[in-house]
């Protein structure tokens, strides 16, 4: 006969209890951190308004029902909607991720930390806005950077040593896990609260990889971070109004996560959680490129002015890289979206070589359509450097290291142009800042007019007064 199954519930996963632990304790003290969250902010919305530009992105923005209007609602940056706060986040995640330019984050796991700006911008904006109509103190930006900090965190430290890709999970799930935390702290709830919202979004449906690789590489990797920041603040809202949590959620035999989707394996930590990740992420300045080509793209330029008037020439390019760059964007063969061009080094690297810059236009259907650019791939070859991938994996270099080299017909080659850090790297931070804020202008300025661009800049590059600011008085600036 069978062991009767014990129905004792014990207490929270130790991973969902720490989670907890550390958005209700933590105090963030780093400086460093706060700057660059600062940063991060302004990067992020300028993605956002950036991607208001293109209509597949647009498509999916607004009330559920149209018409729709909420009191003391989210705005949503660049529009005039304000919209209860899962369909704002939806709304916010999907504008900051459509192109591909926001922060990432790289170890045994990828992903992009910013993506939690969605869930922490709509409930941060809607409880202000719900504060000042009761005469209460409204939220301060203040808030929302320290939110971000964290949430940048937890993403990053489940990250490190915790590769859900190699099961086909899409690394949303840690957007989902992070921004559930930083949510329901945000609206108040205590610790057993926290671990009852994050211990649902464990047992969530997790998003498979499927649209993030051949042959179904797709649109929905844009707004997939958006879903999961969305699903994160209804799992929230439910926790404070006392919905109840799964103590075990990873840990159950044969139920749980890691049996039914983790191989049977628990998670794995390099580090405690504090402000290292924001203080590391990288920021993607230069091009909306998959981060793992960003250098590559760098090479590219640099040999484009030896190359671009000799494309008839050239027997081959030869394209050095780290293993995960070969995992995720190696791709031969047709490339039939936006999406899956901007997930394909040797696209990357062409447009590169071809026209000395890479923009979000480049992976329209208008620009791909240059025949040059699949001759030039057909004549790519990918290598991996083991020096690339194993410093890829160091903690204290965590290089995204990329080398061009093309050789032609009549035995003659170029340079092998290596680059080992982008400039969106914290070694490159004092290079990269000042480009980071041009693009932050530049973004701006795609969507208001310059009395309002030069407000809202001006806001910004003044770390006191940015995190004096209440909530709902900074999300009014970018309406639109």
């Amino acid at each position: 006969m069978s062991s009767p199954i014990s129905n004792v519930r014990g207490e929270p996963d130790k991973v969902i209890a720490d989670i907890a632990d550390y958005v209700t304790n933590y105090a963030i003290s780093s400086d460093e951190a706060m700057q660059t969250a600062r940063l991060c902010l302004m990067d992020t919305l300028g993605c956002g308004l950036l991607a208001l530009r293109y209509p597949e992105c647009t498509k999916h923005l607004g009330p559920i029902v149209p018409g729709t209007i909420v009191p003391n609602g989210a705005k949503v940056p660049g529009t005039q909607f304000q919209l209860d706060p899962v369909t704002a986040a939806f709304n916010i995640g999907c504008m900051i991720r459509w192109l591909d330019y926001n922060d990432t984050w790289l170890a045994a796991e990828w992903g992009h930390p910013s993506d939690n700006l969605g869930a922490i911008l709509a409930i941060a904006d809607y409880l202000s806005r719900t504060r000042a109509a009761e005469g209460k103190e409204p939220l301060t930006m203040r808030t929302v950077l320290e939110s971000m900090v964290k949430a940048h965190e937890i993403q990053g430290v489940l990250a490190l040593e915790n590769s859900f890709n190699r099961v086909g999970l899409d690394h949303v799930i840690l957007v989902k896990v992070a921004s559930t935390a930083v949510a329901a702290k945000l609206l108040g709830a205590g610790k057993t609260e926290i671990e009852n919202a994050v211990s649902n979004a464990c047992i969530d449906g997790q998003a498979l990889r499927t649209y993030r690789h051949a042959p179904n590489t797709g649109s929905r990797k844009s707004w997939a971070a958006g879903d999961a920041t969305s699903r994160a603040v209804r799992l929230a809202l439910m926790a404070v109004k006392g919905e109840m949590g799964y103590p075990s959620a990873l840990t159950a035999k044969i139920w749980g996560f890691y049996d039914v989707l983790f191989k049977g394996n628990e998670f794995k930590f390099q580090r405690p959680y504090g402000s290292y990740v924001m203080e590391q992420v990288l920021f993607k300045i230069s091009f909306p490129a998959e981060f793992h080509a960003q250098t590559a793209v760098e090479c590219a330029l640099r040999l484009h002015s030896q190359a671009a008037g000799r494309l008839d020439e050239i027997d081959r390019v030869v394209l050095t890289t780290h293993e995960s760059a070969i995992r995720i964007i190696d791709k031969k063969g047709p490339l039939h979206n936006p999406a899956d061009r901007d997930h394909c080094l040797q696209y990357m690297a062409a447009i590169g070589l071809i026209y000395g810059e890479l923009t979000a236009d480049h992976y329209e259907d208008a620009a791909a359509s240059d025949p040059r650019i699949d001759a030039l791939r057909d004549k790519m070859v990918v290598v991996e450097d083991a020096r690339y991938s194993k410093d890829y994996h160091d903690p204290d270099k965590r290089s995204i290291a990329n080398a061009i080299q093309v050789f032609f017909k009549d035995g003659s080659a170029t340079e092998k142009a290596e680059t080992e850090y982008p400039i969106g790297h914290r070694r490159r931070r004092a290079e990269g800042i000042p480009l980071l804020e041009r693009k932050f202008a530049d973004n701006l300025a795609t969507r208001f007019p310059s009395k309002q661009a030069k407000a809202i800049y001006e806001l910004c590059q003044d770390q006191q007064r940015l995190e004096a600011t209440p909530v709902h008085a900074f999300c009014d600036l970018f309406i639109i």
